[in-house]
C-alpha cells in the first residue's frame, strides 16, 4: 500500500454473506474514491450481489441497503458520493421488509 491509497473492510451480513461465501474482505483504493467506487467494486468482485443488492447501475445500493461505518449505527451511508477513510470498516446491512 502506498502513501496515495486507503484500505477499507467490508463485511457482510445476512443475505450478503451468504452470496459472497465469506464474513469479510479488505480492498485497497486509491485516495479520493466515493462510496459509489466501493460499492462498483464489490459488483466486479461478487457479481452475485448485482439485483440482489446492487442496482443494475453497479454503482448504487437497491432499496434498504447501505452500509454503516465503524460500526456506527447512527452514521449510515446515505450519500453515495461521500469518501470513506483510511481504515474505516464497512458493515454491509440489507433491511429486508415485506409482508
Amino acid at each position: 500500500m502506498t502513501n496515495n491509497e486507503i484500505k477499507l473492510t467490508i463485511e457482510f451480513t445476512g443475505v450478503a454473506k451468504q452470496f459472497t461465501g465469506v464474513p469479510s474482505v479488505d480492498f485497497v483504493f486509491p485516495e479520493g474514491i466515493t462510496y459509489k467506487d466501493v460499492v462498483r467494486a464489490l459488483g466486479e468482485r461478487y457479481p452475485e450481489l448485482i439485483g440482489l443488492l446492487i442496482d443494475q447501475d453497479g454503482e448504487t445500493f437497491l432499496s434498504s441497503n447501505m452500509f454503516i461505518i465503524n460500526n456506527e449505527m447512527a452514521l449510515p451511508v446515505m450519500v453515495m458520493d461521500e469518501h470513506p477513510n483510511d481504515g474505516d470498516r464497512l458493515v454491509l446491512v440489507s433491511i429486508m421488509t415485506g409482508g
